[in-house]
């Protein structure tokens, strides 16, 4: 970390409890001795006060959620955090009841976000807990299916709905029909009671998002927990592959990709997907190529709605945007598609050979069980990880892509009608506004409008704007520690492990990295050499290169095209069941996750031997 990001302090009292009276202790920098980035001295002014570090937080472990916010939170985004962050705990501990933890705080310093989690360690708290659990979880675990369905339809419910909400125009005379239809509301009152219902709809849809999740990765805590005790000697990597194999719909829009390049070839009008080709350019010239152009042009459109509903990104920030509104991923993947067409090497996902694998390493464990009712506890657990799974990753195109890309374009058409009055500059610029402030700005426009004069926020919120916009371009350029605070004496949370990949062992990675290599959670098996490619933007993807080992912060479900080409995967943050994990192993390509600073420690053009198996990269040349 640049010396210049922390403060050094001269003395620490004693009663702070932080060194346990040992000078000595390893700990990361505690949050209180961040220094502001350079530049952007005032990016507290851009995040409501509960996200600010308080006094007592400095007792407390903390690490940055890489996988989720990879980049500093511009002032509209921080709701992808406060009401995700809300729904998690309202499931986690008040709906569902889990016996071992509670929900997760969230803190920003420096744009960036820090997270922990609040376990649940009293014996009797934990068994009281455990028994109204027992009975909730029960009953969605049973009737899982028939449950998943509805909050399918409920979810679709939801998208439809966003989908349909619109932004008054806010003419000069409102329309006759308020008159003649005696509606009595005029137009003004739809701005603010549309944009109640957009960030209303996003917080229901959270709460849905989390309503299935956290009992599927309950499931698989249990399953994990159990292989652990019962072979003292399991991988995590050997847990997570006896539910692998199964075809879940995040694939479904790179497998619409690699539909897209048959019939390209197969219509004859694969001669217009080169690399480097224009999306405009290649769509007006398939209407003017007869039937084949046409044929494909259907497909292309069949596709499009819903699957190319799917973030650049993750879905926490405005400016990931979906395939379907920048064609540039897509387009990017589908030239070596259709050259791997061509060449008749165009290869599915290894998805038999994985099933095939995963039954045999089931039934290898299994075999080793000593009772036939440890053997029968082994098969209902997973079975039932088996059937949850699908979930896990299917909820994300859903939520993350297909729900959220609509409500930031409904966001982004608030963002509109700001700027056509004249408070903002530009649409985009709606978003370096917090909701609140965002409410604000509207609540001008319809005053405006309603007494006949202009509104008057432009002095207000443009300098806000222009100040956010500078201070974000200074928070980029700070390296965010991967934690923060004194080191716990024990990290047990299954699921921080299994989704973050911070444990003991990666903490002490980060305190301790070791010269030439760095270590961090195998995910996915098997050994490989390669030149790195290191990203730390999603924007950067289509540098890819075919055989290069991806280091990235964490991978995002739009990416798949990229696993056609690389030879490994290593992120900064991710554990066994983290979605680069997921995927690497769906790919059959090894994965190393939870490193902590890869991006950090290796530049694009390194030599790099990822080892899956161990959980090693280690720099070559």
């Amino acid at each position: 970390m640049p010396a210049s990001a922390v403060r050094t302090c001269a003395k620490r009292r004693d009663e702070e409890g932080l060194m346990d009276g040992n000078a000595s202790a390893p700990r990361f920098p505690l949050p209180s001795e961040i220094a502001d980035a350079p530049g952007a001295e005032g990016w507290r002014s851009m995040y409501p006060y509960f996200t600010r570090f308080q006094p007592d937080d400095d007792k407390r472990f903390w690490f940055y959620n890489s996988m989720h916010f990879p980049e500093p939170m511009p002032a509209f985004d921080t709701i992808t955090a406060e009401v995700p962050y809300s729904a998690i705990g309202a499931n986690t501990a008040r709906v569902f009841v889990f016996p071992t933890t509670l929900g997760i705080e969230h803190r920003i310093v420096n744009g960036r976000v820090y997270i922990t989690a609040n376990p649940v360690t009293d014996p009797d708290e934990i068994g009281r807990r455990a028994a109204v659990f027992g009975e909730r979880a029960g009953y969605y675990y049973e009737n899982w299916d028939t449950l998943y369905q509805g909050w399918k339809m409920r979810i679709k419910g939801l998208i439809d709905e966003i989908t349909s909400i619109t932004v008054p125009e806010l003419p000069e005379f409102d329309d006759a029909a308020v008159v003649t239809e005696s509606r009595g509301v005029a137009q003004n009152h739809y701005v603010r009671e549309n944009f109640h219902r957009c960030i209303d709809l996003f917080s229901r849809m959270w709460h849905h998002h989390t309503e299935f999740l956290m009992l599927g990765y309950g499931a698989y805590v249990v399953f994990f927990q159990f292989c652990k005790q019962a072979f003292p000697e399991i991988s995590d990597q050997a847990v997570a592959r006896m539910v692998a194999g199964i075809d879940v719909i995040m694939y479904r829009p790179d497998d619409e990709l690699r539909g897209l390049a048959r019939l390209a070839v197969e219509a004859g009008v694969d001669d217009l997907f080169t690399e480097g080709c224009s999306p405009p350019a290649v769509l007006a010239t398939l209407a003017e190529r007869g039937e084949g152009g046409q044929r494909w042009l259907s497909a292309f459109e069949r596709a499009r709605d819903p699957w190319f509903n799917v973030s650049t990104g993750d879905g926490f920030y405005h400016h990931h945007r979906s395939w379907a509104d920048d064609l540039t991923v897509p387009f990017a993947a589908l030239p070596r598609y259709v050259a791997l067409v061509r060449d008749g090497l165009l290869a599915d996902r290894p998805t038999e050979s994985l099933r095939a694998e995963r039954d045999r390493i089931a039934s290898s464990y299994r075999d080793l069980l000593g009772s036939d009712e440890e053997k029968a506890a082994f098969d209902q657990m997973l079975g039932l990880c088996r059937v949850v799974f699908p979930y896990v990753e299917d909820h994300k195109f859903y939520c993350e892509h297909w729900f959220t890309s609509q409500f930031f374009s409904r966001i982004r058409e608030f963002g509109a009608l700001l700027a056509r009055s004249g408070v903002l500059a530009e649409a985009e610029d709606v978003f370096q506004l917090h909701h609140t402030e965002v409410d604000q700005a509207l609540s001008d426009v319809m005053l405006a409008w309603a007494a006949g004069a202009p509104p008057v926020g432009a002095a207000h919120f443009r300098p806000i704007v222009a100040e956010r916009k500078r201070m974000l371009e200074a928070l980029r350029g700070w390296s965010p520690p991967p934690a923060l605070g004194p080191v716990p004496e024990a990290l047990n949370d299954p699921a921080v492990h299994m989704l973050w990949g911070v444990t003991q062992q990666t903490i002490e990675a980060w305190l301790r990295p070791a010269e030439g290599e760095v270590r961090g959670v195998g995910a996915s098996s098997g050994v490989v050499e390669g030149p790195a490619r290191v990203l730390t933007d999603v924007n950067q993807i289509g540098e890819v290169r075919d055989g290069e080992i991806l280091v990235c912060p964490v991978t995002a479900p739009s990416w798949a095209p990229v696993f056609g080409k690389i030879r490994a995967a290593v992120s900064d943050i991710g554990g066994s069941m983290s979605h680069a994990a997921i995927v690497a192993r769906e790919y059959g390509m090894p994965a190393v996750v939870g490193t902590g600073d890869a991006t950090k420690r290796i530049s694009t053009g390194q030599r790099v031997r990822v080892d899956g198996d161990r959980g090693i990269v280690q720099v070559i040349a």
